[in-house]
């Protein structure tokens, strides 16, 4: 054989491997999954146990790779620049989806266009949480102290314009009282300030105020929901604890991947990852943090975008909040 019959044997090969190789069934390698949220945190940790039953059912290692920081900047672009393949994937909430586009004069991503949204992974309410010392026994306590001391009342956050920030700021205006906003750069000093009575009140998850919380050093008011909690049945709403009505402070966190990701994919990658929702280790996690499951399609997801964000953006407004 000729050099020049050898060269178009391997052109020939070449174009029948490519093809085959690039029809090869989704997933064929490890897909890794970009975390906005700290190693540890409620959501890192429900979704790490999800991952395990989707390296099962796939028969690919799912990889959650932490990268916090920057108001979700850093990880939401990582996902955003990835390829449309499936094996590079992201996390969000409802701060970086739904507040941040009206908080922040520019963004490096376009919360709607950029991503491929895959599912919801969990839906969660906030409590309102008090030192344990703290003489307010419920919310009418609260709102009547507040009432009597208009800008003395405080309360803590993570972050201005952040969920914790403006779930407070939706009780303050439906109470009709004026109260102050001590704002923290970690969500731990939030919590701390507030077991030592430096803060009044605080609004948290279970996941994040739940160890002070199982230590004695916090007291829980009220769930910031239209219904009491399945986690808490025992905590009242905060309009049966004597409180304003329509208060609902809750927080999601969604799946997802950058845009056009192929719908077969992104099918494929929704219905793993929602049976592992179903599986009872991720929902006995959820019930630990008092998260709800809420795999879904990305369609509604979307839907949960474009009611939330204007009802923010209303809000952040209201409160002059802006973030550079």
């Amino acid at each position: 054989m000729n050099l020049r019959h050898l060269a178009a044997g391997l052109l020939s090969l070449a174009a029948i491997s490519a093809p085959l190789h690039a029809q090869q069934p989704f997933p064929s390698r490890p897909i890794r999954v970009i975390s906005p949220f700290p190693t540890g945190s409620g959501p890192d940790v429900v979704v790490r146990v999800a991952a395990e039953k989707m390296t099962r059912s796939l028969g690919q290692t799912v990889i959650i790779e932490a990268r916090p920081g920057g108001n979700g900047f850093i990880a939401l672009d990582a996902v955003k620049r990835a390829a449309p393949t499936g094996y590079e994937l992201g996390l969000a909430d409802v701060g970086h989806l739904a507040i941040n586009p009206s908080l922040f004069k520019k963004l490096p991503y376009d919360a709607e266009a950029d991503f491929t949204q895959i599912s919801g992974v969990y839906r969660t309410a906030f409590f309102v949480f008090v030192g344990q010392n703290s003489p307010i026994r419920d919310i009418r306590g609260l709102v009547a102290e507040a009432r009597q001391h208009p800008g003395k009342v405080t309360y803590g956050s993570n972050s201005v314009g952040g969920p914790l920030h403006l779930g407070a700021v939706q009780l303050e205006t439906a109470a009709g009282v004026q109260m102050l906003h001590v704002p923290f750069k970690e969500t731990a000093a939030v919590y701390n300030a507030v077991a030592t009575g430096d803060v009044t009140w605080a609004m948290g998850s279970l996941a994040t105020a739940g160890p002070l919380l199982q230590a004695a050093k916090l007291r829980l008011l009220a769930v910031a929901d239209k219904d009491r909690s399945a986690a808490m049945p025992e905590v009242p709403t905060v309009e049966q604890s004597g409180g304003p009505a329509g208060v609902e402070a809750t927080t999601w966190v969604t799946f997802l991947g950058p845009r056009d990701l192929p719908p077969a994919v992104a099918e494929t990658l929704s219905t793993h990852f929602r049976a592992a929702l179903d599986s009872r280790e991720v929902r006995d996690r959820m019930t630990t943090f008092g998260f709800a499951p809420a795999g879904s399609t990305g369609a509604q997801v979307m839907s949960w975008m474009r009611t939330d964000t204007p009802r923010y953006a209303d809000m952040i407004k209201r409160t002059g909040a802006q973030a550079d």
